[in-house]
């Protein structure tokens, strides 16, 4: 079983700290992907994870063993750089066996000319071949074991730096934004080719991206990050349709969430830009919450209403089968994004008046804080109020 527990990591770099009281669990298995912007902390996680980075605080166990201070190569796993750390003077080949010669040779076999007379070496280097053979087979680069990095594609550079991490057929593969030097269109390719060796392996992958397709389509459960700090571990869906936070809500998502500033007026009734809208929950009159609506969450009506949005349009981005339009909303400080169905949507140009309506169901709200609030969500929200008139 190689499962990870990571437990209330800390890691500061002088007086600057870059993780915060960090834990985790991973179980045996699972592709999790770390989710955040630059600086969020999250190679710094995977570095101490991978043990080429010290915690300040905390303990991180791989499977039954705390690896606190164990060294990189005795703990069992393998990391995929952002750039792929190929050596140029290197075949393929050389590349990927390696590992396998640090490992499997004694230091008198590994000597050159002279060690290749020692007793066991020409098995132990046969047996190499044959693993980094089927290895590369496996990942379709069998072609390319005579050529070096600097004769082969971005994608094919990728492929080898994963052969030459599944070839030791390591507990835990650790990657970190393998795919950033890919063009739009091979990351996609390669994003399956991850998923689908991951659930034929059946090993732990901790991923390391920015990128919230990547996060999205490959991962089991996506731990999102943000100034060092976990904020929500869930399944992607719920990471998208249900997040726990502001921040959260408004990194996952493209076209961005729109959050619209807005006042309750009475109990299941909230006003912004002159329109009411229904809402959940017992929230004191007066409160000051932010309400969030997907692009995709609006529809076209016909006219003025309590859960529709009026406004003119300022652009029209056709994207093939979506448009999405941008709206101003009088009272607003900044437009509006619907994701409209090109299908079903009527022909929009700019500067024309638009109704968008939005079921009250597709609302998520926020309180002052940033704290998503949910139905039955009551005393937080009285709270809140209360610290509103305080101040």
């Amino acid at each position: 079983m190689t499962a990870i527990t990571i437990e209330k990591i800390e890691k500061a770099f002088g007086a600057t700290t870059v993780l915060r009281d960090v834990s985790l669990q991973i179980a045996d298995g699972e592709f999790l992907t770390l989710l955040g912007p630059s600086g969020c902390g999250k190679s710094t996680l995977l570095r101490i994870l991978a043990g080429l980075e010290v915690q300040t605080g905390g303990s991180v166990a791989i499977g039954d063993r705390i690896v606190d201070g164990v060294r990189p190569k005795r703990r069992d796993v393998a990391m995929v750089f952002q750039s792929y750390a190929l050596y140029p003077h290197m075949t393929v080949q050389d590349n990927m066996s390696v590992s396998l010669r640090m490992r499997r040779l004694s230091a008198w076999q590994r000597l050159p000319l002279f060690g290749r007379f020692l007793p066991g070496t020409r098995a132990t280097l046969a047996n190499i071949e044959i693993d980094v053979m089927r290895t590369a087979k496996a990942l379709g680069i069998g072609h390319l074991l005579g050529r070096k990095p600097g004769q082969l594609s971005g994608g094919q550079r990728q492929r080898v730096a994963v052969g030459r991490a599944m070839v030791r057929e390591p507990a835990v593969f650790l990657m970190d934004e393998p795919l950033s030097n890919l063009d739009a269109k091979l990351r996609v390719q390669m994003r399956a080719e991850i998923k689908e060796l991951q659930q034929r392996l059946g090993v732990t992958f901790v991923y390391v991206t920015h990128d919230q397709s990547e996060a999205m389509t490959m991962s089991d459960r996506v731990a999102v990050m943000l100034d060092g700090k976990l904020l929500q571990i869930s399944p992607p869906q719920e990471i998208y349709a249900d997040p726990n936070d502001r921040r959260v809500a408004e990194f996952v998502g493209s076209p961005k969430i729109n959050m619209l500033d807005a006042k309750v007026m009475e109990a299941g009734i909230a006003s912004t830009a002159g329109t009411h809208f229904t809402i959940s929950g017992d929230i004191a009159s007066g409160t000051g919450v932010t309400l969030g609506i997907r692009p995709e969450a609006f529809h076209v009506v016909e006219g003025h209403g309590p859960n529709v949005l009026t406004g003119a349009v300022r652009l029209v981005e056709h994207m093939g089968s979506d448009l999405f339009v941008h709206l101003n909303v009088p009272g607003m400080d900044h437009p509006i994004v619907a994701r409209l169905l090109a299908e079903r949507a009527p022909n929009i140009d700019p500067g024309q008046t638009l109704h968008l309506g939005v079921k009250p169901d597709r609302l998520l709200m926020f309180a002052a804080d940033g704290r998503r609030l949910r139905s039955g969500d009551h005393g937080g929200a009285k709270v809140l109020r209360m610290k509103e008139r305080q101040q």
